[in-house]
C-alpha cells in the first residue's frame, strides 16, 4: 500500500518537474550555466553551490522556495536549502544517460517562487573507465585463400567500448606470428577498424589452419582490454568474390509490424562453382541494437525482425550485409531500414496546479498552467486541448504546446463551490487518441451574503404574570457564507417607541436568537410592544439585517371586579328611598362595577345573593339593575339589607360583593334614618322628641348631599359635552355586561361620576388620572367613541 502510494507521488512529481522543464525551456532565453560531475558518483555528491549564480543569499532560499526540474522520470539532482549546494540524487551512468553521444550533457533549471523566475542549467557528466572493450563474437573465423598475395589486408570485426574519449577503443593488437600482422585503419565515424595484413603466403599443404588472438586496448588509466580468438582457415584457390545485385537498399516498415515479419530480401552472386560458388550472408560491424532486431537467413539473404520496433526510439536502421563464398571471398551491401510511425502513443499532458481554492469575486485567475506533447509525428502528433462547455473556465494557449486555464467570469461560491475541470488533449491521428486530466478547484468563501431573517416581522405571544426568564420565542435568521462569514450573532435594536423600556423587558440569545421576558408582565399596564432584532455576521466587514418583533401579552384573569357604585367603605352606608307607591319593575338602584381585565374576563354578572325579604327586590343579571319584584304593601318592612354579588366570567371566576340599604318612604319628603340607626330604634324604641329630631337632621343631610351629587354631576356633563351618558354595546352574552368597553380597567384608577337630578341618571365618564394607553388601545379608543364607561338607568 505504501510503495503504491509512493510510486503516485513520485508520479505527480515527475510531472510537475517535466512542466516546469518545458516552461524554462520556453521562456528562458539566456545562455545555460554548465556544471560537471564525473559519473558514477555516489548519491548525495556535491556538484557545485549555486548561490551565486542564482544571485541569493542563504537567508533568501526559504522565502524562494528554490526547486530542480528536470525532463525525464527520475530526479537526479537535489537541490540543498540549507546551504544552496547542488547535491547528485543518485549514481549517473553516462552509458545509460547519452550512450556514445559526447558530451553527456543532462539539462536542468532552477525553479525560483516568488517570484516565478527559472534558472537555466546543464550539468556534464564526465565519463570515466568503466567499461573493457568487448568483442562482441569471442571467435573470429577467416577463411583465406592460399592464393592470396602478401599485402592483401582483412577486415577483423571490431570491438565494442560504452566509454568514450580517452576511455573508448584506443589500439588493437595482435599475438605474435609469422604470417600477419594488424592494421589500423580510422572509418569515417571516427572509430578504428583492425586489419590484417598478409606478410607471406599462405601454404595449406604446410599449415591449414591458424589461431591468433586479437586484443583491443583503451586509454583508460589503467587501461582496460578484452581479446578474440581469431581462427584462420587457409582455403584453395578462389578468385571470385560475391557481388550484390544492389549495393543500397531501402525499405519502409510499420513500427507495428509482428516479430518474424520479411523486411527485405537480398541477392548476391559468385561466378565461381562448387564450394567456392556457394554464398552465405551475415550481418557486418552489426551493433547490439541491430542484432537485437534483425537477423539475416545465411543461405536465402531473407532479412527478419527479432522484436518489435518504436519509432518513438529509433527512426532508421542501417545494416551492412556482407555476402561470402565457400572460398573465403566476400561482397557487402547496405540495407537502409525507415521505421513508419504509427499513432500508438496518446498525448502527454504535464500540468502544474498554480491554485486550488480562489476567493469568489476575483475576476480573471489563472488556475493552472500545464504543457501536452506527443511523441508521435506528422498528424499523429498534433494535438488539440479542450475542457467542458458548461464552465466559466477557458483555455487560454501562450508558446508552443503550453496552455494556461483562466476563470471566464467572476464565481459564486454560494451558487457552486467546487469545481472538476476535466483537461482533454487529443491528437489528429488515426485512429484518434486522448488524455484526460481533472483537477479540483474550490472556491474560498468572500463575506458578500448578509444574514437573512426568515420572516420580516414576528408575532410573539405571552401570557401575563409570566415567570421571569420564560422562553418566548425565537427569531432565525440563515447566511448563504460559510465559515466566519456564516456564524450569526443576534441583538436588540432601540425600540420603535422611545417610552417602552425594552431593557428591561425582553432580552435575546445571541448564539441562537431565543427570546426571553426579563420579568412578569401585566397586560392591564402593556398589552403590547415592538422593537428590532439586529443579525450580524462575523465577516470583515460584518453585513447585517433587521427584523421587527411584536409581543403581545394575553390577558389573564387576575382581577376582581370592583365596584364603583356604591362605594364600600368605612363611611356611612347610602342608603336608597323607595316610595311605597312604586310599582313592580321601579328602578331602586343600579350597581355599578368594573373589572381590570379584558375580554371574557371583564364580562361581569350580577346576583342577588341575599336579602331581607326575598321576593320583594330583584337584579338583573347583565346590567346590575335593582328594581322591585313585586307592588309595595303596608305589611312590608321600612328598612331592607340586600347582598349583591358582582362575578366575572374568567376561569376560575372572581367576585366581589357589596352591600346595599334600602328605605320604603311613603315620599322623598319624609325623614328616615340610615339603616344601622333605624336597627338600633327597632331593637330600642326611643322618645317621639328624640325620633323626631334624628328624622330631621337625616332629611338635612340628605338633601346636603344630594344637592353636592347634583352639582357634581352637571359639571361633568357640561365638561363631557353630552347630556345623557350612553350603555355601551358589545357583542357579549345577555345575562354578562362588558362593564370597560375594552376589558381594561384597574381596581386603583379614580372615575369621575355624573348625576343628574331628576333624571335617574347616573354616568360613569373616565379616569380622573389619565391612562398611559399603548398605541393599541389609543386606536381601539379613536375608533370606539364608546371606550369611556357610561352606565344608565331611569
Amino acid at each position: 500500500m505504501e510503495a503504491g502510494e509512493r510510486k503516485k507521488c513520485f508520479l505527480k512529481q515527475r510531472q510537475v518537474l517535466i512542466f516546469f522543464v518545458l516552461l524554462g525551456i520556453a521562456q528562458a532565453g539566456s545562455e545555460p550555466r554548465r556544471y560537471s560531475v564525473a559519473e558514477e558518483m555516489e548519491s548525495g555528491s556535491f556538484v557545485a553551490n549555486l548561490l551565486q549564480d542564482l544571485g541569493l543569499e542563504v537567508d533568501d532560499l526559504a522565502a524562494r522556495a528554490p526547486r530542480v526540474v528536470s525532463k525525464g522520470k527520475k530526479m537526479r539532482l537535489h537541490f540543498d536549502r540549507q546551504t544552496g549546494d547542488l547535491l547528485l540524487n543518485e549514481k549517473l551512468d553516462r552509458e545509460e544517460l547519452c550512450g556514445p553521444t559526447e558530451p553527456c550533457v543532462l539539462p536542468f533549471q532552477m525553479l525560483l517562487k516568488n517570484p516565478l523566475k527559472f534558472f537555466q542549467a546543464e550539468l556534464q557528466i564526465r565519463d570515466i573507465n568503466d567499461h573493457s572493450p568487448v568483442f562482441l563474437d569471442k571467435e573470429i573465423i577467416l577463411k583465406i585463400s592460399e592464393s592470396i598475395t602478401p599485402g592483401t589486408t582483412f577486415l577483423i570485426e571490431r570491438a565494442q567500448d560504452l566509454d568514450v574519449g580517452s576511455n573508448s577503443l584506443q589500439s588493437y593488437a595482435v599475438s605474435p606470428n609469422s604470417h600477419f600482422h594488424l592494421k589500423l585503419q580510422d572509418s569515417s565515424d571516427g572509430t578504428i577498424l583492425p586489419q590484417l595484413v598478409l606478410d607471406k603466403a599462405l601454404d595449406r599443404e604446410v599449415q591449414p589452419e591458424i589461431r591468433l588472438t586479437i586484443t583491443a586496448l583503451d586509454g583508460g588509466i589503467p587501461p582496460r582490454s578484452g581479446t578474440a580468438l581469431i581462427c584462420i582457415e587457409v582455403l584453395d584457390i578462389n578468385d571470385n568474390a560475391p557481388e550484390f545485385a544492389k549495393l543500397h537498399y531501402e525499405v519502409h516498415v510499420l513500427e507495428n509490424s509482428p516479430i518474424g515479419s520479411q523486411v527485405a530480401i537480398v541477392s548476391a552472386r559468385d561466378l565461381d562453382i562448387g564450394t567456392y560458388g556457394e554464398i552465405s550472408y551475415l550481418l557486418s560491424q552489426a551493433s547490439e541494437d541491430i542484432r537485437k532486431t534483425f537477423r539475416i537467413n545465411a543461405k536465402s539473404g531473407e532479412l527478419l525482425l527479432t522484436q518489435e520496433l518504436d519509432f518513438e526510439s529509433i527512426q532508421t536502421y542501417t545494416l551492412n550485409i556482407q555476402a561470402t563464398d565457400g572460398g573465403g571471398l566476400s561482397g557487402s551491401c547496405v540495407v537502409f531500414v525507415q521505421v513508419m510511425d504509427l499513432n500508438d502513443n496518446p498525448p502527454e499532458l504535464t500540468i502544474s496546479t498554480l491554485i486550488s481554492e480562489i476567493p469568489e469575486n476575483l475576476q480573471e485567475t489563472v488556475i493552472a498552467v500545464f504543457s501536452v506533447s506527443d511523441p508521435d509525428s506528422g498528424e499523429n502528433g498534433r494535438m488539440v486541448c479542450s475542457i467542458q462547455d458548461d464552465l466559466p473556465f477557458i483555455l487560454k494557449p501562450s508558446v508552443e504546446n503550453f496552455y494556461s486555464l483562466v476563470t471566464n467570469t467572476a464565481l459564486d461560491r454560494e451558487t457552486r463551490s467546487e469545481y472538476n475541470i476535466t483537461i482533454t488533449v487529443t491528437d489528429m491521428g488515426t485512429p484518434r487518441l486522448k488524455t484526460q486530466h481533472t483537477i479540483t478547484v474550490l472556491v474560498s468563501d468572500v463575506n458578500d451574503n448578509a444574514p437573512a431573517f426568515t420572516q420580516t416581522s414576528y408575532t410573539l405571544s405571552v401570557r401575563e404574570n409570566n415567570s421571569p426568564a420564560l422562553h418566548i420565542g425565537s427569531v432565525r435568521a440563515t447566511d448563504r457564507d460559510a465559515g466566519a462569514n456564516a456564524q450569526v450573532t443576534y441583538s436588540l435594536l432601540p425600540p420603535l417607541d422611545p417610552h417602552v423600556p425594552l431593557a428591561s423587558l425582553v432580552s435575546i440569545n445571541p448564539d441562537n436568537g431565543h427570546l426571553f421576558a426579563l420579568r412578569s408582565l401585566d397586560y392591564e399596564a402593556l398589552r403590547a410592544f415592538e422593537f428590532r432584532v439586529g443579525a450580524a455576521d462575523r465577516g470583515s466587514p460584518a453585513l447585517s439585517s433587521q427584523a421587527l418583533v411584536r409581543v403581545l401579552v394575553a390577558d389573564d384573569n387576575d382581577n376582581a371586579p370592583f365596584v364603583l357604585y356604591p362605594l364600600q367603605n368605612a363611611s356611612a352606608p347610602c342608603t336608597e328611598l323607595v316610595p311605597r307607591a312604586a310599582e313592580a319593575g321601579y328602578l331602586v338602584t343600579k350597581v355599578v362595577a368594573v373589572d381590570g381585565d379584558s375580554g371574557q374576563n371583564a364580562w361581569l354578572s350580577y346576583q342577588l345573593l341575599k336579602a331581607t325579604e326575598p321576593g320583594l327586590f330583584g337584579v338583573w343579571a347583565h346590567n346590575g339593575e335593582v328594581r322591585t319584584a313585586r307592588l309595595l304593601s303596608e305589611r312590608d318592612a321600612a328598612k331592607h339589607r340586600l347582598l349583591v354579588l358582582v362575578k366575572d366570567n374568567g376561569e376560575p371566576p372572581l367576585s366581589a360583593s357589596v352591600t346595599l340599604h334600602v328605605l320604603l318612604v311613603d315620599g322623598f319628603s319624609q325623614p328616615y334614618l340610615p339603616a344601622p340607626e333605624a336597627e338600633a330604634a327597632d331593637a330600642a324604641p326611643t322618645a317621639p322628641l328624640t325620633v323626631y329630631l334624628v328624622v330631621a337632621l337625616a332629611s338635612v343631610s340628605s338633601l346636603f348631599v344630594f344637592s353636592v351629587l347634583v352639582f357634581v354631576a352637571v359639571r361633568l356633563c357640561r365638561r363631557g359635552g353630552v347630556g345623557r351618558c350612553s350603555v355601551p354595546e358589545g357583542p357579549f352574552p345577555g345575562h354578562l355586561v362588558d362593564v370597560s368597553g375594552t376589558g381594561t380597567l384597574s381596581q386603583s384608577y379614580q372615575y369621575e361620576v355624573c348625576l343628574t337630578g331628576g333624571s335617574g341618571t347616573f354616568k360613569f365618564l373616565k379616569p380622573v388620572i389619565p391612562n398611559f394607553l399603548t398605541k393599541d388601545e389609543e386606536r381601539v379608543s379613536e375608533a370606539n367613541p364608546n371606550f369611556r364607561n357610561s352606565f344608565e338607568f331611569s
